[in-house]
């Protein structure tokens, strides 16, 4: 209950403004040479992960593309941050807008076999893309939420 009554206290914000106010400098993506950008990149997300905020489903996007989706977009959006609560954390899923695109993608270079089949078999009208792995591998790479303690 404590949990949920610091959560309704705490104000939205945008977790850009957050970022910069933390110290770090966020350059728009065309201002940044592709090794610039990869090492902000590094730097962007692990200061992320600092304010509990984690990331997932992005091995189909470049570092480029990555970077410009969260400077543009998503860490633009007003968001409760509670980077002083480990039980707490901000999960955003590149691909969860549940968007034709977003779906695409997930059948296309995240879904297994079984879910492919599934989704065939429940939406018959959609195509199913043929499988591809994703061109990246940055997802494994990426700061995970620490697990709580067990008791």
């Amino acid at each position: 209950m404590e949990s949920v009554l610091a959560f309704e206290e705490v104000k939205p914000v945008s977790p850009l403004d957050e970022l910069v106010k933390r110290g770090l400098q966020l350059p728009a993506p065309e201002e940044m040479s592709e090794s610039q950008l990869s090492v902000k990149l590094d730097e962007l997300v692990r200061d992320m992960a600092l304010l509990g905020i984690y990331l997932s489903s992005t091995d189909h996007l470049s570092d480029r593309e990555l970077y410009r989706l969260l400077w543009a977009d998503l860490l633009r959006e007003p968001a409760t941050l509670m980077p002083h609560n480990p039980e707490f954390a901000l999960h955003l899923d590149v691909i969860g807008g549940c968007s034709e695109q977003d779906i695409q993608i997930c059948l296309k270079h995240y879904a297994d076999d079984e879910t492919r089949e599934n989704w065939a078999w429940r939406f018959p009208k959609d195509s199913i893309p043929p499988h591809e792995p994703p061109p990246y591998e940055r997802d494994r790479h990426l700061p995970q939420r620490p697990l709580p303690p067990s008791n």
